[in-house]
């Protein structure tokens, strides 16, 4: 585990991030903004998205009000082997090497709902979504269902600004997963405990909605020593965003999925992100426009659900220390 002095050398600020108007009539700027965030950092703010702030609201008071059940109510809807459902508190280290436990956070995975006969209802990561009983929290379903609509529109319609992308076998059948988290506790990095442990997201993007309360913080250099940590402050109706592992390996390292992590407070702090990435079958290799002789790939080629199989088996305990047999 890093040591107490390392962690305390880390110097933290707050971040200055780009913040880019979707609604804005210079549409080169725009561009020429995003370009510059994602190779910078790959965290950047977007505001006039067009969510409604009243429907985020809701969500996120619906979900609050998931997370303020007892745990008997909320582990009849444990996550199952397609993660979908409830993951407890410390279910998830996503930095072993520096945690001592897993996250101190509860979440909710919340998925594309297909029918029960859905033809890729076979594979990892598409399945019927887990719901709590609505007798306990009635429009709890609807809202989220909603929500998660309105947000894979927002997302896709940023990602296929990018034409290659714009394919069936890249983003016609996208794994779009929304979490509810909810972190509690006060964070001590020098005794290894975080509200989330240090990670890169893995897919190809992140829409995140936050609810006010500081805690996000991201390392700009993660092969800095000592790591320096930025806090990302919220901007009151606008949504962060940032790059995943996926985007940094086609494109072969020149956009970046930036190291974060969030430090508990003692305050209850909810967030809501959204993770969209590639279809299931699409394979994830390097850009030809980001590769030559001099500059190789610097990634081996790799289907995008063995991807996220391999980082979720990782980052995830074993379902069966939970004592009951998990539906799939």
């Amino acid at each position: 585990m890093k040591n107490k002095d390392q962690e305390k050398a880390s110097t933290i600020n707050v971040s200055a991030l780009t913040c880019i108007d979707l609604a804005s009539p210079d549409l080169h700027r725009s561009a020429v903004l995003l370009k510059q965030a994602c190779l910078e950092c790959g965290f950047f703010y977007v505001i006039n998205h067009g969510l409604s702030e009243e429907l985020k609201d809701d969500a996120f008071e619906q979900s609050k009000k998931f997370f303020a059940l007892p745990l008997e109510e909320k582990m009849k809807v444990l996550r199952n082997k397609k993660n979908r459902g409830y993951s407890p508190v410390l279910d998830q280290i996503l930095d072993p090497e520096n945690q001592v436990h897993g996250d101190y956070k509860e979440c909710f995975f919340i998925g594309i709902e297909g029918p029960k006969d859905d033809p890729h209802g076979d594979k990892p990561f598409y399945s019927p979504n887990t719901w709590p009983d609505p007798d306990v929290l009635p429009g709890w379903r609807e809202t989220m269902k909603k929500y998660h609509q309105e947000a894979l529109i927002l997302a896709l319609a940023l990602n296929l600004d990018v034409d290659y992308f714009d394919t069936p076998e890249m983003l016609g059948n996208p794994i779009a997963v929304m979490r509810l988290l909810h972190y509690e506790g006060k964070s001590d990095p020098s005794r290894g405990i975080y509200a989330c442990g240090a990670h890169s997201d893995f897919g190809m993007m992140t829409l995140l909605a936050t609810d006010g309360v500081m805690g996000l913080q991201i390392c700009k250099d993660k092969d800095a020593k000592p790591r320096k940590w930025e806090y990302v402050p919220s901007i009151k109706g606008a949504y962060i965003l940032n790059l995943g592992d996926l985007l940094e390996r086609w494109s072969n390292g020149l956009f970046k999925s930036t190291l974060h992590r969030v430090l508990g407070n003692g305050q209850d702090r909810y967030s809501i992100p959204f993770f969209v990435k590639p279809s299931h079958d699409c394979l994830v290799e390097c850009l030809p426009t980001c590769q030559s002789k001099n500059n190789p790939p610097k990634y081996p080629a790799i289907k995008c659900s063995t991807y996220l199989t391999q980082r979720y088996e990782e980052s995830h305990v074993d379902l069966s220390i939970y004592g009951k047999q998990t539906q799939e």
